[in-house]
């Protein structure tokens, strides 16, 4: 019986490995925003994709439901998540908040190596924007809000933040006409950095507002989304 007991464990770390897998890889690419909203996710697709069990995927995607990144609805499937106006403006206002919050934080807290980490981002994205990468500087700015997150050793805010659904919104409600990164995006990050750099709370929270704000009133939330 020992041996029997022994023997499941090793089984049960691999379903749990693979549901993991399953999660956190579509999590993942859902937050990417290369899915559209409104897209229909079939189970046969995303087992194929993330190579699990139909049963795992499917608990998988139980959960995105229950999170909020999908919706699943009789005879419609599951798809990936749409907002109304009204959902959009929530989030990004609750983002303003979270996010000045942290960078706060960032800025008593932050290591010497994370804000080394910080500025290798900001070169990599300056070098990016001059060379007119721009799938290059989303990375960027995506590792560098994160390096932030992290940066302010506060667990409370950074869950909050993380259950956050604004990459979906942004996808949403992007200006495809509008000129990628937007018109004094480097700056406001740069201000942030020395803000984070100069161990100013109270800068580092300014900055941050400021620019989280300029993104939000990039966006077309006055208009009909993209979609």
């Amino acid at each position: 019986m020992d041996n029997g007991g022994a023997g499941s464990e090793p089984a049960a770390k691999v379903v749990e490995t693979r549901y993991s897998q399953a999660y956190e890889g579509l999590r993942a690419l859902l937050l990417s925003g290369s899915i559209e909203p409104g897209t229909r996710l079939t189970e046969a697709d995303l087992t194929r994709m993330f190579n699990v069990s139909r049963a795992t995927m499917r608990s998988a995607l139980v959960r995105l439901t229950q999170e909020g990144y999908v919706t699943s609805e009789v005879n419609r499937g599951v798809r990936t998540r749409s907002f109304s106006v009204e959902e959009a403006a929530d989030i990004l206002e609750a983002r303003e908040t979270l996010e000045a919050a942290l960078a706060g934080k960032a800025a008593e807290r932050a290591t010497n190596e994370e804000i080394a980490d910080m500025r290798r981002t900001l070169e990599e994205m300056e070098e990016a924007r001059s060379r007119g990468d721009q799938d290059a500087y989303s990375r960027g700015n995506r590792r560098f809000h994160q390096q932030i997150k992290h940066a302010a050793h506060q667990m409370t805010l950074a869950r909050a933040y993380d259950t956050l659904l604004y990459p979906l919104v942004m996808r949403q409600y992007r200006n495809l006409s509008a000129p990628h990164p937007r018109t004094g995006s480097i700056e406001e990050h740069q201000a942030i950095f020395l803000a984070i750099v100069t161990r100013n709370p109270d800068a580092a929270l300014a900055a941050m507002r400021h620019h989280v704000g300029s993104a939000r009133r990039a966006l077309l939330l006055d208009k009909p989304p993209v979609t």
